[in-house]
């Protein structure tokens, strides 16, 4: 009789376990991370009373979660790559929609300015048409800041994005470190596993995965988390503490410390991968840094090509033009750890050859190294280091030896969107004209011409200050009159000759022939005694051939090596850009389909099923009900026993 009360009361115990379990799995339906769980039952055997074993009953063995480990590491693998992919998709996203709106982007400034020196080239001498070109200029250096104010803009927001990730990734180990206690002393108390303890943690390596990239070890003391390379984040109920630190080059730009003992050691940022940090990494090196450079870069080509034109006119003043843009030096900044006194000067000698790439300048106690960023290619290497050239960047170390060790950033266009800006304020400073005019006298009996003349950057006053007048001599085929001090270069299809100061001339038409940096073209057949007069503009007010020079400008592929202009350079970038924003947004759709794909087989196997727990629900209360009627049955039992008895 005891024997049938005491399975009765098993069963009863172990469908009121199912009971409850069940209920826990509805209630935690639409909870984060938390897996539906199982009551495990057990027989407990039979007794041999004689005609066969009777059983025992039941007992509750465990309540066990429905947990795939294997798929649980996988859609902690896709989460890391899709945050990383949409961190990423989203910073870039926003500078697309800055160059390519046709409202705030460079083309058409770089339009209105040049149309404003069309208008001069037809009115040199009008003051309205000279404010026009100098207020196109003004609009092209004001949005030529702005938009790398923008870019800075998002640089800070870059800033403020790790620092919160790196919290954020504190807070989760931290919390980690405690369920992995939690999780210890219970698994010790008695043997069961704490099922809900075990889903908060597993959530919280989850969580962790959108933020970086996580590999997790399962040990006794609970799990060990390791982040990016192998740095350790937990292990057992130990956490390691990562923290913001300014770059040792430049102080506005952060990067991921990771603090042991104490000490504080930046991690290298090709070390941080996964997630939004590494997505934040990422766009950082490879997309905002290459942008901002290359906006610096135009703004640069911009300014260095204008002003190089611009100084061969002459203004309203008779004055030679000056530099019309201000153009930005290279940006160098020295490590706060270096120990030596070198200084490192870099300046900019050819805007065509520059890249969008900063340079590493090094030493390791015995050699010297320049090491171009982008692509990590050494483009000097020596035990000593001489001026040197690299990429249209001259640069020179000065004021002592660098210590081992020691190393520079080089940035050559970092700031050339930012410095860019108007020098000339005055409008008769405006050089339009060209300071030298050229004349074929009118007596000559022969087809002879001479053309407009121009200047290169050797000319100076003096060149003209007498007026020059070349005689051609028909018996020698040649031209005299040169300044006595100038040798002569004559270029036939592209060959330059020079000839010695005073020496007679070779006349061959259509050769370009240059002195004192004074250039001119003579063509046709002059016949024996023709001059030709080259003399000093001194009533240029009318004159508009070097701004017709800086109109020609905007169609001449003169940056990039060659192969692009204004327009065509701000062009690729906004290409570049908008094919980049669209590559991430097809991987971050693809990756965030395969982690959505991931997460369903994950809750198919895990998941709360509604449905199914309501038929769990009445299959335990149907076993409840019928211990129950056993239970009654016993009574009964008893009660038959205990009337026999009177």
């Amino acid at each position: 009789m005891a024997n049938i009360l005491s399975i009765a009361t098993s069963a009863l115990a172990a469908a009121q376990a199912g009971l409850a379990t069940t209920g826990h799995n509805i209630a935690n339906q639409k909870t984060p991370g938390y897996s539906r769980q199982l009551v495990i039952q057990t027989s407990l055997g039979g007794q041999n009373l004689g005609g066969g074993y009777i059983g025992s009953g039941t007992a509750v063995e465990t309540v066990q979660r429905v947990y795939n480990e294997f798929i649980a590491k996988q859609v902690v693998a896709a989460q890391g790559s899709a945050s990383q992919l949409q961190s990423y998709s989203d910073q870039i996203s926003k500078i697309n929609n800055m160059l390519a709106d046709s409202s705030t982007g460079l083309t058409p400034v770089i339009q209105d300015f040049f149309k404003g020196i069309q208008d001069l080239v037809a009115n040199p001498g009008s003051a309205p048409s000279r404010q026009a070109m100098l207020s196109g200029a003004e609009s092209l250096a004001a949005r030529l800041q702005t938009m790398n104010g923008q870019l800075n803009a998002v640089r800070e927001g870059v800033n403020t994005e790790i620092t919160a990730s790196v919290t954020n990734i504190n807070a989760y180990a931290q919390q980690i470190s405690q369920l992995n206690n939690a999780i210890s002393k219970a698994q010790n108390s008695d043997g069961q596993p704490p099922n809900d303890l075990l889903d908060q943690r597993d959530y919280l390596v989850g969580e962790l995965a959108k933020e970086t990239k996580v590999t997790v070890n399962k040990q006794s003391s609970g799990y060990s988390v390791f982040i990016g390379n192998g740095q350790p984040l937990v292990v057992g109920t130990s956490v390691y503490q990562l923290t913001t630190v300014a770059s040792s080059t430049d102080l506005g730009r952060l990067q991921v410390g990771y603090v042991t003992n104490g000490t504080t050691v930046t991690l290298p940022e090709e070390a941080i991968t996964g997630g939004k940090l590494g997505g934040l990494i990422e766009f950082r090196n490879k997309s905002l840094d290459p942008i901002q450079n290359s906006l610096g870069r135009i703004a640069l080509g911009i300014a260095e090509t204008f002003n190089a034109q611009h100084r061969l006119g002459q203004d309203q003043n008779g004055n030679l033009g000056g530099d019309f843009f201000n153009s930005a030096q290279p940006a160098v900044n020295a490590d706060f750890n270096n120990t030596g006194t070198a200084v490192i000067g870099a300046t900019i000698s050819n805007v065509s050859a520059l890249t969008t790439s900063d340079y590493r300048v090094s030493y390791d106690g015995s050699n010297y190294s320049v090491t171009r960023i982008s692509d990590n290619k050494s483009m000097y290497s020596g035990a000593t280091f001489p001026s040197t050239t690299i990429d249209g960047v001259d640069l020179t170390m000065t004021s002592g030896p660098m210590a081992a060790g020691d190393h520079f950033m080089v940035r050559p266009t970092v700031n050339g969107a930012a410095d860019f800006s108007v020098l000339i304020k005055d409008l008769s400073s405006i050089a339009a004209a060209t300071p030298i005019v050229t004349a074929a006298t009118t007596t000559n009996t022969g087809t002879g011409a001479i053309s407009a003349g121009s200047i290169n950057a050797a000319f100076t006053a003096a060149t003209v200050s007498t007026p020059v007048t070349l005689t051609y001599n028909s018996a020698g085929g040649t031209l005299t009159g040169f300044p006595a001090t100038m040798p002569v270069t004559v270029t036939t299809n592209g060959v330059p000759t020079t000839y010695a100061a005073g020496a007679a001339v070779p006349y061959t038409a259509g050769s370009t022939i240059s002195f004192g940096g004074a250039e001119i073209k003579l063509s046709g057949a002059p016949a024996d005694g023709d001059t030709f007069k080259i003399s000093a503009n001194v009533n240029g007010l009318g004159d508009s051939r070097n701004m017709l020079a800086l109109g020609e400008l905007q169609t001449k592929n003169i940056l990039q090596g060659g192969t692009a202009n204004y327009n065509t350079a701000y062009s690729q970038l906004v290409s570049l850009v908008g094919n980049k924003t669209r590559e991430l947004q097809v991987n971050s759709a693809a990756e965030g389909g395969l982690l959505k794909q991931m997460q369903t087989t994950q809750q198919s196997e895990s998941g709360v099923n509604l449905d199914e727990e309501a038929a769990n629900l009445i299959q335990y209360q149907q076993a409840y009900q019928a211990a129950a009627k056993v239970m009654q049955a016993v009574s009964d039992m008893f009660d038959i026993l205990a009337s026999l008895g009177r």
